[in-house]
């Protein structure tokens, strides 16, 4: 009996070390997210659907793309000019980028897997040497990823020039706080654009997922803490799209 409420202890105190998107705001519209301890209370949602908060810690691994989700039921409706917020439930690392990227399916949601050379960025954060210093080990962070330390955190981004159709959305948080060892945390979610909109990302703004990283690249495995390395930092992946 002791063991089994250890056990639980135990696992109640990983998962509240990592997290993931728990809920969006789009175009002012609150949509609640999937909840991956408990799937039977979040069936019908936006988000495709993710087992845990644990990390991924491969580029190549096959969760990458939307943390293991390939459906949901539901999509939320936009056009471009649009505010799209994410929101985290709780989050504690401090170092790390946050990408956004989109993807459009060629049809329907329940076909569109987000597979190929189709993902692009529509927004991106790093690191910014005047606000705060680089190292795991110093305070205060330089990183804008430390903006959504604590609980009910929001990243907000706008929705670019796109032609309409249906779209995924997949907001990306990589943890670099322990050395060499970085720890991937991807979702997706499902828009319906509407609107005027023409834009249509071009080659160079496109990448696969997985693909647009390697386990060996300099800025995925960062030596943190190692005060003799450049203290700078290029975001993984191709220019970010503004439309």
């Amino acid at each position: 009996m002791h063991l089994s409420f250890l056990n639980l202890g135990l696992l109640a105190t990983g998962a509240a070390a990592h997290g993931a998107v728990t809920s969006y705001i789009i175009a002012g519209k609150n949509y609640p997210g999937y909840q991956g301890f408990s799937p039977a209370n979040s069936r019908d949602v936006i988000q495709r659907q993710w087992p845990d908060y644990n990390p991924i810690t491969s580029c190549s691994s096959s969760k990458l793309r939307c943390n293991g989700g390939t459906s949901a039921t539901q999509s939320a409706t936009a056009v471009p000019g649009d505010k799209v917020t994410a929101v985290w439930q709780q989050w504690t690392h401090s170092q790390g980028p946050i990408i956004v990227w989109m993807y459009k399916c060629p049809g329907a949601f329940n076909q569109c897997d987000g597979s190929g050379q189709g993902w692009f960025k529509i927004d991106e954060a790093g690191y910014t040497p005047a606000s705060g210093v680089f190292l795991d080990s110093e305070r205060p962070s330089g990183w804008d990823i430390a903006k959504l330390v604590g609980g009910n955190k929001q990243w907000t981004s706008t929705i670019p020039n796109l032609a309409p159709g249906n779209y995924l959305i997949r907001h990306e948080l990589i943890a670099l706080h322990q050395a060499n060892a970085p720890q991937f945390y991807p979702e997706c979610a499902q828009i319906t654009l509407g609107g005027s909109g023409t834009g249509n990302p071009s080659s160079q703004h496109k990448a696969a997922i997985p693909g647009y990283c390697s386990d060996g690249d300099s800025n995925i495995r960062v030596p943190i803490n190692n005060r003799n390395i450049a203290q700078t930092y290029k975001i993984p992946g191709p220019p970010v799209f503004s439309g």
